[in-house]
Parts: C-alpha cells; sequence; structure tokens
C-alpha cells in the first residue's frame, strides 16, 4: 500500500533577496516563510524555516518512533524517548551541502541494559525510512540511557 505524503513550496524574487512559505497538507506548516535569512543566517527560527530544520524534523521524528517499534518488537516499552536530530551544512564544491546527520537519543525504558537499548538504538537508526532516505551523508549517534 502505498502512502503518499505533501508539502508546497512557492518563491518569489531571487535566491538571496526573494522569500517564499511552504505548506504541508496536514497543516502543520501553513504559508511558513523561508528565505535565505531564515536558511543561512537566523537559526532562531523567528523569521521561518528552512529545508534543513525540516529534514531534522522528520528524521528525529522518524528515528523515535523506529525506536519505540524496535522496543516493543524486543519486549520493553519506553517511559520517554527524545531525539534531537543536527543536519550538518558544509562549503561542498562551489556551494553548500548537507555533510552529516547526528542524531542525540535520549530514552527512559524500564527494565532495558544500556547493552540492548544501544543495539536496538542502532537498528532504528540504520532502519528508519528516513534514515534510509538520507544515507547518502554520514549519519552518527549518541545514545543514552536515563
Amino acid at each position: 500500500m502505498a502512502i503518499n505524503r505533501k508539502a508546497t513550496a512557492n518563491w518569489k524574487g531571487t535566491g538571496k533577496e526573494g522569500s517564499g512559505t511552504v505548506s504541508t497538507t496536514s497543516g502543520v506548516l501553513s504559508n511558513t516563510p523561508h528565505s535565505f535569512l531564515t536558511r543561512f543566517v537566523s537559526e532562531d527560527g523567528k523569521a521561518g524555516t528552512n529545508p534543513e530544520e525540516l529534514i531534522a524534523a522528520a528524521h528525529a521524528s522518524c528515528f523515535t518512533m523506529a525506536m519505540s517499534f524496535g522496543l516493543n518488537k524486543a519486549g520493553f516499552t519506553a517511559d520517554t524517548l527524545e531525539c534531537t536530530a543536527t543536519v550538518k551544512m558544509d562549503k561542498v564544491g562551489e556551494g553548500m551541502g548537507v555533510v552529516g546527520i547526528h542524531l542525540d537519543l535520549k530514552g527512559t525504558v524500564p527494565a532495558i541494559s544500556a547493552e540492548e537499548f544501544q543495539t536496538v538504538a542502532e537498528g532504528a537508526k540504520a532502519n528508519c525510512p528516513i534514515s534510509q532516505l538520507l544515507k547518502s551523508v554520514p549519519i552518527t549517534m549518541a545514545a543514552v540511557l536515563a
């Protein structure tokens, strides 16, 4: 069964001085601004979003869900899982590119050992659909059991 998810972006003006908006079918993003400023200068998010932030959100979301499924399969249920995904951009050739992604996972899972937690986390990192999509760049992880 195929699942399709959609987002629509528009842009007006030049790359540096122009701006646009991005919206999703769910309405979570609704004419959310994005621009050169929101992508390369203002990292606080007050002026809008950027593609790398959206990728980080998608990866953190997918990874924590995959982690939950992996824990359930191993016989555990998480009290909490929190993942911060960091998408790193740097100079690539004449421009900028995504050069890596780091996942910081903190979890509270009753009765699991640190080794089992790490094993499940490695599986989630390797196999969540967004990790699969992004495997063209290095994905690193730090998984800490609270």
